[in-house]
């Protein structure tokens, strides 16, 4: 097979990567190593920053989401009882955000890539990367029982964190941050009706819980956790005592509860890559950067590399211009690093930390009670947390002038 991208990875950066590149006439081709059932079914957290919003909704694939997606503006901090509102809307001059749960952002993009005819390989096996410092890179996978290659002028890894992309970039070539953190969360998905309208982030002397939505009769809950903890271990019962005690208060709430029908522990970690580039390969997405779940920041950032990503690809292709590959890293850092802050600034917020003395325990309420009672927090916190713009990079004015694009752009040797 030949084509001009080669996109290791059907998430959602591989997937809307391979939608925008289709936009600006640059053909892809997508490979997978689960099946699309697979990745339409698995159930993960969707909380979309506005500017993701805007931009699926410009792309054409986000007419299911503005019917379905729950529009919150505003999130709820809870502690010492009590429970304080940050209105996202007002602080940031009317932005927000929508709960779309992410197989269903992937159930969208993959439709979409079906209806126009492109390349989506699923359930291959034995993926490796070659010559990828070269101007002709490949990639070379089984599927349907042969051995199959794809011969390309780039090659995207999006297949996330434990995928093979980043293994290609040789140690002495990157630099790798991480950052490990002592907890992680249990995290339930519970047939009940909604006990709150937007999401609450609770800080409680046992540790941090979450509350959030999926659904009219699916419900996302969390609470701060051993990560070496045995979920088989929890019962029904002893789960929703836990939430009881964490969001108990003056105020009275209570959690509407239903039979739990999923549990899982998921370990937190801050991880970056640098440079998410070598030779012909970008990264994007968890295979480059991992963020703790507190911020909801990880699809939101993949969809913003992803968007950098198509419009140097367009750049070099249409005008022969290298300068955006050539920063690709430097402006995909910018963003991953101000994202970064923030979700350790939430995190270490919101969370027990049994290393913290009482003097730091009183530090972190006076912490909370400032961005509860201050304008200005409160406004930093809601930029934050709705997101910093996303840049469309070449794409607008060609959707409104080629909404079916067919032009071929020829690159080095790799054009189809």
């Amino acid at each position: 097979m030949r084509t001009q991208v080669g996109i290791v990875g059907a998430g959602p950066a591989g997937l809307l990567l391979s939608h925008l590149l289709h936009l600006e006439g640059i053909e892809s081709v997508v490979i997978e190593a689960r099946s699309r059932a697979e990745i339409e079914s698995t159930i993960r957290a969707g909380v979309l920053e506005q500017g993701t919003v805007d931009l699926l909704v410009e792309v054409g694939v986000g007419e299911r989401m503005r019917r379905e997606g729950a529009v919150h503006r505003g999130i709820n901090l809870r502690f010492s009882g009590e429970t304080h509102r940050i209105d996202l809307h007002e602080l940031t001059g009317g932005k927000a955000i929508t709960v779309y749960a992410q197989h269903e952002v992937i159930k969208d993009l993959v439709a979409a890539r079906i209806a126009t005819g492109g390349a989506l390989l699923f359930e291959v096996s034995e993926v490796t990367l070659h010559d990828v410092e070269t101007r002709t890179p490949r990639i070379r996978f089984r599927h349907e029982g042969g051995q199959r290659e794809i011969a390309c002028d780039f090659i995207a890894g999006c297949d996330g964190f434990h995928g093979v992309c980043r293994s290609a970039i040789p140690q002495e070539r990157r630099t790798d941050y991480q950052h490990v953190y002592p907890f992680g969360w249990f995290g339930i998905l519970a047939e009940a009706p909604r006990s709150t309208e937007e999401l609450i982030y609770t800080r409680h002397e046992r540790g941090f819980a979450l509350v959030s939505t999926r659904s009219p009769e699916l419900q996302r809950l969390y609470f701060q956790c051993d990560p070496r903890d045995d979920e088989d271990r929890w019962s029904d019962e002893r789960i929703w005592e836990e939430f009881r005690a964490r969001l108990e208060g003056k105020d009275g709430f209570r959690l509407a509860e239903g039979p739990i029908v999923q549990k899982g522990i998921v370990a937190m970690r801050s991880f970056v890559i640098d440079p998410m580039r070598h030779g012909r390969l970008f990264l994007a997405g968890d295979a480059a950067h991992i963020v703790p779940p507190t911020g909801a920041k990880g699809m939101n950032l993949a969809i913003a590399d992803v968007d950098v990503l198509a419009g140097a690809i367009d750049r070099l292709l249409r005008a022969g211009d290298e300068t955006g590959l050539d920063a690709y890293s430097a402006t995909c850092a910018q963003r991953v690093w101000r994202v970064q802050h923030f979700s350790w600034w939430m995190t270490s917020m919101l969370h027990r930390y049994d290393d913290r003395d009482p003097f730091q325990q009183r530090l972190q309420f006076a912490q909370l009670n400032q961005v509860a009672s201050s304008h200005a927090f409160q406004t930093a916190l809601a930029e934050n947390y709705v997101g910093l713009p996303i840049r469309r990079q070449a794409l607008a004015e060609n959707v409104k002038r080629r909404p079916e694009v067919k032009v071929r752009r020829n690159y080095g040797t790799g054009a189809a």
